[in-house]
């Protein structure tokens, strides 16, 4: 039966395919026999189903992460980075099928997929080789005859908590650390795409990551009692989230009862400002990159886009012309160019936010409205947008580009940072001064100065005010680690 519903899939290894959560080392149902119904959002077929696991079965998950914890987190810095050089070859060796795995779930075309496998898998890399460089620490001590020592200890079981926009890389940005600190733990993957979560979990094993290391528990219906016990369970002692702010918030006090590590990458509304000095065919190249990569839903995509008068309507025109270009259709699809919204849910927001901006006084330049029985929406470009429209206040994540005027360096960076969130920011000027100066003022945890890329393994990623707490990538493995002092005492230095 499982053989018969991977070929729906398409895949030159259909093993990789899983129906089943992963618990323990083994491939199992829930107990009550619920399962989760995932379809392709591009044509709201039915891909698969997989276990509505419950509270029974977290539980057992973070047991199962409890016991292999001792032995995993004794193993030197060099085994764990060959098993995760072991793992990283693996998702290399199939990167067609793990891109295409993504694209089937989450819609996005498939040259992203495979983009978001080759992103997902250097966090692997990267933190392989982060794992033999957690580096202690010798602090000098002003007492005669001791010393003091700093080492780095894993944190122990770690609870994951993803979405679905990047269903693979933003597992491993989480789990590559854990793994690579000598932690274990335990996964909940998105209802909307699990399958590329069931998928990693199969290659830990091929690449001989042991029993209870790495745990995968899917749920939907009970996620709300599943996602309490991730948190509050005294045997978790870190908890990691990517999402919305609303959940962030919530999760964290959950967190709190315990005073469990906790790092958080929750929302943004991402500020793109167009200086009147910017070199205007790299600032809308940027503009297509950071505002229409996966269809707009990703958490540091462009929001809202400030444009100077003096150059506002050649701006306008040039991105109009470019997304009168895009494609709408099936991922897996060569001529495809943008695929569809998650859900229905995730189309009416953009509904929403584009029927507000109008009533308020904006222009539809394209787009604009949804393709009525589908997932998908127009990609859309609206322009004077109000400062009170509603897309202004919240993330869209959706296709939609807000054009707004504004003539001053101080206005428009008093409008950059007029909301309670501030992950990703992006500015084009040929300004020396000036780019220091914005990059500087700008309140977000990243920014982008005549660029619109950001996302990559090395690099410190997070947010300020209510985008987070923490930081993932880069020197990310802190995360999953704590500090201990050892002060030795009685060493008898001065004595002869």
């Amino acid at each position: 039966m499982a053989s018969t519903q991977a070929a729906v899939f398409g895949l030159k290894d259909p093993s990789l395919v899983k129906f089943q959560g992963f618990i323990d080392g083994k491939w199992i149902d829930a107990k009550n026999g619920e399962k989760i119904i995932v379809t392709n959002p591009a044509t709201n077929e039915e891909l698969g189903t997989v276990p509505d696991m419950g509270l029974t079965e977290t539980k057992e998950a973070i047991e199962a992460a409890s016991r292999a914890f001792p032995a995993w987190s004794r193993t030197t810095a060099k085994h764990r980075h060959d098993i995760l050089m072991k793992f990283y070859a693996l998702m290399q060796e199939h990167h067609d099928d793990l891109g295409r795995l993504i694209t089937l779930e989450n819609g996005k075309p498939l040259a992203e997929g495979k983009g978001e496998n080759a992103y997902s898998a250097s966090f692997i890399e990267w933190f392989a080789e982060e794992a033999v460089r957690t580096y202690g620490e010798h602090v000098p001590s002003p007492i005669p005859n001791s010393r003091n020592i700093v080492i780095k200890q894993p944190v122990g079981v770690v609870s994951i908590l993803t979405p679905w926009n990047f269903p693979s890389a933003m597992i491993t940005r989480k789990l590559g650390a854990a793994l690579a600190a000598g932690c274990t733990a335990v996964i909940k993957p998105p209802p909307e795409t699990p399958f590329s979560a069931l998928a990693l979990a199969e290659l830990a094993i091929r690449a001989g990551i042991p029993d209870g290391v790495i745990n995968v528990v899917p749920t939907f219906k009970n996620v709300i009692e599943v996602g309490k016990e991730m948190c509050e369970n005294k045997t978790v002692r870190k908890v990691t989230f990517t999402g919305s702010t609303p959940v962030a918030k919530l999760l964290y006090g959950m967190a709190a009862s315990t005073l469990k590590k906790v790092s958080i990458e929750a929302g943004g509304n991402a500020p793109f400002i167009v200086f009147d000095d910017a070199n205007l065919d790299e600032a809308v190249d940027a503009a297509i990159l950071c505002k229409f990569r996966g269809s707009g839903q990703t958490c540091v995509c462009a929001n809202r886009i400030f444009v100077h008068s003096s150059v506002y309507a050649d701006f306008a025109s040039r991105l109009t012309e470019r997304v009168a270009q895009f494609k709408l259709g099936n991922g897996l699809e060569e001529a495809t160019t943008h695929g569809p919204l998650i859900h229905a849910r995730a189309v009416e927001k953009v509904t929403r936010h584009v029927e507000d901006a109008v009533a308020k006084g904006a222009q539809v330049l394209i787009g604009g409205k949804s393709i009525p029985n589908t997932s998908f929406f127009e990609p859309t470009v609206l322009s004077d947008v109000p400062p009170d429209a509603q897309i202004n206040k919240e993330e869209t994540f959706g296709p939609l580009a807000s054009l707004c005027k504004f003539e001053t360096e101080d206005e428009v960076v008093k409008l950059a940072n007029s909301t309670d969130v501030g992950l990703a920011g992006y500015f084009f000027s040929r300004d020396v001064g000036r780019v220091w100066r914005v990059a500087e003022r700008l309140e977000v945890g990243m920014v982008g100065a005549n660029t619109g890329f950001l996302s990559q393994a090395p690099i410190p990623f997070g947010g300020v005010k209510e985008s987070g707490l923490g930081r993932e990538g880069g020197h990310g493995i802190e995360e999953y680690m704590n500090k201990k002092l050892i002060v030795f005492g009685g060493l008898g230095m001065h004595e002869k």
